[in-house]
């Protein structure tokens, strides 16, 4: 069984691919730049855990897709695709000085994106009747900053996304789950990569609610 991990680093994507890796799951990660998720898939192989790369550009929604059934072809049916792309600093400008472009770009990132990555894994899986999609998000879902307006905007319209996902497919055997975390992730920082990959691999395994929030009121 596989699990594709979209927009992969090495703070939470990585610990994602290790959680989900010790469930025997083997790992495609996605992102931009293919030496670096060489780097990534060549530490998870000495850890044991199977994985490989594709690169594309998340706001390029036909190469997204590519990589994605390129690493379905690889490492088999998709069983969990998790969505979490760290949005770059140019989608972070207070709203007065967000203009129409300033809106395009993280709209492209984290919902036509979103949507094509979703679209890439959903045919399979509804057939299969089994399947878990999971989208990771910054606080900014929940408590939109004026001060980053363009992640708050797409941020709220990716989960609006997600949130009609998990309904319509509530009864087909696909889960569809959304996180959102307040605060920075990383060593030592307000979460632990670790610890938000358990949240996520809990997702998966308990098909809980749609919504959990962490550091959020």
């Amino acid at each position: 069984m596989s699990m594709i991990i979209v927009g992969a680093g090495p703070n939470l994507g990585l610990a994602i691919a290790r959680r989900f890796g010790r469930e025997g799951f083997d790992v495609g990660l996605v992102a931009r730049d293919q030496g670096r998720l060489d780097e990534l898939a060549a530490v998870l192989e000495r850890e044991g855990i199977r994985a490989t790369g594709a690169a594309a550009d998340i706001r390029d929604a036909e190469a997204l897709a590519a990589a994605i059934a390129s690493l379905a072809a690889d490492l088999g049916p998709v069983e969990v695709l998790e969505y979490s792309p760290l949005p770059a600093q140019e989608f972070m400008k207070p709203l007065l000085e967000t203009d129409v472009e300033g809106v395009r770009g993280p709209l492209e990132f984290s919902v036509l994106g979103a949507v094509a990555a979703a679209r890439a894994v959903l045919g399979p899986m509804r057939e299969a009747g089994r399947g878990t999609i999971l989208f990771t998000t910054g606080g900014a879902a929940i408590t939109p900053n004026p001060a980053r307006a363009g992640v708050g905007i797409s941020f709220a319209a990716e989960v609006a996304y997600a949130r009609m996902l998990h309904e319509v497919l509530a009864d087909s055997g696909v889960h569809v789950a959304h996180t959102a975390v307040g605060g920075r992730i990383g060593p030592g920082l307000d979460h632990e990569p670790a610890d938000v990959a358990d949240v996520l691999w809990r997702q998966h395994a308990e098909r809980g609610p749609f919504q959990t929030r962490l550091g959020i009121d």
